[in-house]
C-alpha cells in the first residue's frame, strides 16, 4: 500500500511539475501582450486565448499534484488539534461520501463535453482568432481521472494512518520561501528553538 501511495504521488508530482510550465508561458505571453498593446499600440488577437488555455490547463492538471501535497483548501481550525487517527477517520469519511462521487461525476460530464467538443471542433466564441477549445476540454476528464487516482492514494494514506497512528510522510518537494527562511534561521540560531 505504501509503495502504491509513493508511486501515485510521483506521477502526480511529475504531471504537476510538467504543467507548472504553463505559468511561464502564461507570464511570457501576457508580458508580450502588455508591451505590444501599450508600447507599440498593436494588441494581439491571441493573448486572451493563450491566458485562458494556460490557466485552464494548469488548473485541470495540477489538482492531483495539489492533493498529493495536502494543499487543497481545508477548514482546519479544529482538524489540526485532533489526533492523526481522528483526522484519518474524518478524511476517509469525506473521501468516500463526497470526494469520489463528485470526481466520478466530473469525469463522466467531462468525457461527454470533450466528446461533443471534438465532434464539432469547437472554437471559442469569445476569440477573434478562432481558438480551438476541444483540446482544453479533453484535459477536464484527464485531470479528474488523475485526481481520482490520487484520491485512492489518499484513502490508502488514511488507512496507513489508522493502522500506524501517524501520517505517512509525503514526498519532499518545493517549499515556500518563507518556510525555507524559517528553517535557515533556526539552523543558524539554535538557541531560538526553545522559544518556538
Amino acid at each position: 500500500m505504501e509503495r502504491f501511495v509513493t508511486t501515485v504521488d510521483k506521477i502526480s508530482r511529475g504531471v504537476g511539475h510538467a504543467f507548472a510550465w504553463c505559468v511561464v508561458i502564461l507570464t511570457g505571453g501576457m508580458c508580450y501582450e502588455v508591451f505590444v498593446r501599450y508600447a507599440i499600440r498593436s494588441p494581439t488577437a491571441w493573448a486572451f486565448d493563450l491566458g485562458t488555455a494556460m490557466y485552464g490547463a494548469l488548473f485541470f492538471m495540477a489538482g492531483a499534484y495539489t492533493l498529493s501535497r495536502g494543499n487543497h483548501v481545508r477548514g482546519d481550525i479544529l482538524y489540526r488539534t485532533w489526533s492523526p487517527r481522528t483526522q484519518a477517520r474524518l478524511d476517509l469519511f469525506l473521501y468516500l461520501v463526497f470526494f469520489f462521487p463528485g470526481i466520478l461525476a466530473l469525469i463522466w460530464a467531462g468525457i461527454g463535453q470533450a466528446e461533443q467538443s471534438w465532434r464539432f471542433r469547437e472554437v471559442s466564441v469569445y476569440s477573434p482568432a478562432g481558438f480551438p477549445v476541444y483540446p482544453l476540454r479533453t484535459l477536464l476528464p484527464i485531470g479528474a481521472a488523475l485526481l481520482a487516482v490520487q484520491g485512492v492514494a489518499e484513502v490508502c494514506r488514511c488507512l496507513i494512518c489508522l493502522r500506524d497512528g501517524r501520517w505517512p510522510p509525503r514526498l519532499h518537494d518545493v517549499e515556500e520561501l518563507e518556510q525555507q527562511l524559517i528553517e535557515k534561521y533556526h539552523h543558524e540560531h539554535p538557541e531560538s528553538e526553545t522559544g518556538r
